[in-house]
């Protein structure tokens, strides 16, 4: 069966898998990303200074890790500045979900909505919403005898989360780079939307060590960190496990899409027996797979974050 191959681009050691008590991935192990682009670094400084001017924060976020998707230094970066969080790639989890997730955020007063930055879904809602979040800010600036300005509002995220979509969708036209992988936007840039909004572009922002590694590993199996930061087969092993555990999938999804029974709760275990069942003992090829299959919904389409209790 062809298929394409994983881009086996790491070298050297950009990875480790630490194992409290061995190397299997069943065991409860945490990952050591290293995935820091050059131009990150940069930009967190530009970005911060640029915080300064802006009406209104606009965080996107996955909305199947939506934890996972946030920089840890956010709200001290944001302080009290008004915030709308944008759960992007609504259509890849559930109504249930959704609702979850709108329930939680409200509760912390936080303004939320869902969009689908591929399709244009909410992103009209999202202008009017920023424009609505910053009304005072004019309204101060009669006061004061000045003119009304357009509200400055910034989008930011991480790397892949699809802000550069979001904001081609508002704008109803291509002005900034966008592709679904991590790191194509390299600079800030500012562009005009109507007479009332103007936006801020971003690049994709991550800390430079990721401490909670569980949040690393679901950045893994969401592609919204680079290939090089992680083994194609070590997160496929784990997204198994996740999954034969969740409600919504189970072993009997993993039955139907590859012909082939799960044997037990090792995620290592069934990339190595679905790469002799299709990719001839290729494990790299059935841990691309898999993970394929996940993005792409083959499994139902299923968050890997539910709100805290």
């Amino acid at each position: 069966m062809q298929t394409r191959s994983p881009k086996k681009t790491f070298s050297g050691k950009p990875w480790m898998l630490i194992c409290s008590t061995g190397p299997d991935p069943c065991a409860q192990c945490r990952y050591i990303y290293k995935w820091y682009p050059g131009h990150i670094a940069k930009t967190e400084k530009e970005l911060k200074g640029q915080l300064k001017l802006m009406d209104v924060v606009i965080e996107v976020r996955d909305a199947r890790i939506p934890l996972a998707t946030t920089h840890p230094k956010m709200d001290s970066w944001l302080g009290n500045r008004r915030r709308i969080i944008v759960m992007n790639r609504e259509d890849m989890v559930s109504a249930e979900d959704r609702n979850a997730w709108a329930t939680y955020f409200s509760s912390q007063g936080i303004k939320v909505m869902y969009s689908n930055g591929q399709l244009g879904m909410g992103t009209m809602k999202l202008g009017r919403m920023a424009k609505s979040v910053a009304s005072t800010v004019n309204t101060k600036r009669r006061e004061k005898g000045l003119l009304p300005r357009p509200v400055r509002a910034g989008i930011v995220g991480y790397p892949n989360v699809g802000k550069s979509s979001l904001i081609n969708r508002l704008l109803k036209r291509r002005m900034c780079p966008a592709a679904p992988r991590p790191g194509v936007t390299r600079e800030l840039k500012w562009v005009r939307f109507g007479k009332d909004l103007e936006l801020l572009d971003s690049p994709g922002i991550l800390p430079m060590r990721i401490s909670d590694q569980t949040a690393a590993l679901k950045l893994a199996i969401c592609d919204d960190i680079g290939e090089r930061s992680y083994d194609f087969d070590d997160v496929a092993a784990i997204l198994v496990q996740l999954l034969l555990r969740h409600p919504a999938v189970g072993s009997e999804a993993f039955r139907k899409r590859y012909k082939i029974n799960v044997d037990s709760d090792c995620g290592k275990m069934f990339v190595t027996k679905l790469s002799l069942h299709l990719f001839n003992g290729d494990t790299s090829q059935a841990a691309f797979r898999i993970l394929s299959d996940f993005r792409k919904g083959r499994f139902g389409w299923v968050a890997l974050e539910r709100p805290p209790t």
